[in-house]
């Protein structure tokens, strides 16, 4: 059966441009048909002045071309040829390689990625777009400190896996407002500045620091205890937690040398005295005087 349509002898990317009126410039603009062309390339055409072929021996940009040398307006431009790059079909699936692609020839435009993009975010292996970092955690600007997307996140610390007992969730450091609290009744006052605390609390784990400086004192009874701690005590079994009392003075005769404690969800620190193998008293109200000054310090658990 004979072939139906144009005979492949006819088929052909082969362009005749209009040729160019010299007139001793070395550039001139490329036309067809009388208007502006722009070739593939420089290697993509083929010139004849004064029945000399020209190729390779000229630079094109754009629709114009430069010979890089006056032609003389006397030459004769014989015919310019433009050769394409062959016959537009579709490639079959698959047939396009890498090596096929020039560098740099995809553009984010042509990827169909999920997110946003943008000078913070990355493209991902799963095709989207993610912020650059820890999933969950964000950096703290110029800081450089990160940020946990959730204030109870940590970090576990010796392990490699997520073990409850090595997780650090909390750090925090602040001030308390101790103050001295009478059962009997009566009240203190303080000199300026005082009372005065800080506390530094690691995991469950609050270590505190404080000082009391009274300077009048209206009828304080019953027993004496601090109270105001930051963190209430933990509630477990034998948690109980023991203070130290660095320096006290003016506190009486027989009790300058007081110890303290903690109770079990507690935010108070008793101050005993006179204990016995078992039972004791707290301090008197009345061996706090306008001159009585208590600093001291301990370390206890929360839950």
């Amino acid at each position: 059966m004979a072939y139906i349509g144009r005979d492949t002898d006819k088929i052909s990317n082969v362009e005749v441009l209009d040729n160019i009126t010299f007139d001793g410039s070395s550039s001139y603009t490329l036309q067809k048909g009388g208007s502006n062309f722009t070739p593939s390339s420089a290697n993509t055409l083929l010139v004849s002045i004064d029945g000399v072929v020209q190729a390779g021996n000229f630079t094109v940009s754009g629709s114009t071309i430069d010979f890089g040398t006056a032609v003389a307006g006397t030459s004769t431009c014989d015919f310019i040829l433009h050769y394409g790059v062959g016959l537009i079909t579709t490639p079959s699936d698959g047939t396009v390689t890498t090596a096929k692609l020039a560098d740099s020839s995809v553009s984010l435009a042509k990827l169909t990625a999920t997110g946003t993009k943008d000078a913070t975010t990355f493209l991902r292996g799963d095709n989207t777009f993610a912020a650059a970092g820890l999933n969950g955690w964000s950096e703290d600007g110029a800081n450089n400190n990160l940020l946990p997307a959730s204030a109870s996140a940590g970090i576990y610390l010796g392990v490699n896996t997520a073990t409850a007992s090595n997780l650090l969730n909390d750090y925090e450091e602040g001030t308390w407002s101790p103050v001295f609290s009478f059962n009997g009744g009566g009240s203190v006052g303080y000199s300026a500045g005082f009372p005065k605390g800080t506390y530094r609390k690691i995991g469950k784990t609050v270590h505190i620091q404080f000082s009391l400086a009274v300077n009048s004192a209206s009828s304080p009874s019953g027993e004496t205890s601090i109270t105001g701690l930051p963190f209430t005590a933990s509630g477990t079994t034998n948690s109980t937690s023991s203070a130290y009392l660095g320096i006290t003075r003016s506190l009486g005769s027989t009790h300058n040398n007081l110890r303290a404690y903690i109770n079990e969800n507690s935010t108070v620190i008793q101050l005993p005295v006179n204990s016995t193998s078992s039972s004791f008293s707290g301090l008197p109200g009345s061996d706090v005087q306008n001159t009585t000054l208590i600093f001291g310090n301990a370390t206890y658990f929360t839950d």
